[in-house]
């Protein structure tokens, strides 16, 4: 019996996870959306800062950009927006995980039931 209500309190929890956690993971992957489109427009930002400067070519402005340690403060940022959403689906598909496995422990127990 006390198996079966500790159960019954997992599922719910599980659910109650995915309901709470929804909002955060899905700020967590704009931020990583913005972030991805963010790196391009910095990049051309800093490519055309590097022509001013008397880089010529697309290849020594795209260099001096991927250089730049604003552009390497971008990619930091990048990383950790990745990471946030990855640990958050990472969590989520666990919670549902628990529910799977729930719901199939409650299919064998009814099955159980019937051969009784």
């Amino acid at each position: 019996m006390s198996d079966e209500r500790e159960s019954e309190i997992n599922i719910f929890k599980a659910l109650d996870f995915i309901r709470d956690q929804a909002p955060i993971y899905a700020k967590a992957k704009a931020a990583r959306v913005y972030l991805e489109e963010w790196r391009k427009s910095h990049k051309a930002i800093l490519m055309a800062e590097a022509e001013k400067s008397g880089q010529k070519t697309a290849a020594l402005q795209e260099r001096d950009a991927y250089a730049h340690e604003a552009y390497q403060e971008t990619l930091q940022a990048l990383m950790d927006a990745v990471e946030a959403e990855e640990t958050l689906r990472w969590r989520m598909i666990a919670a549902q995980a628990k529910i799977e496995v729930f719901r199939t422990l409650e299919s064998t127990r009814r099955i159980e039931a019937k051969t009784v």
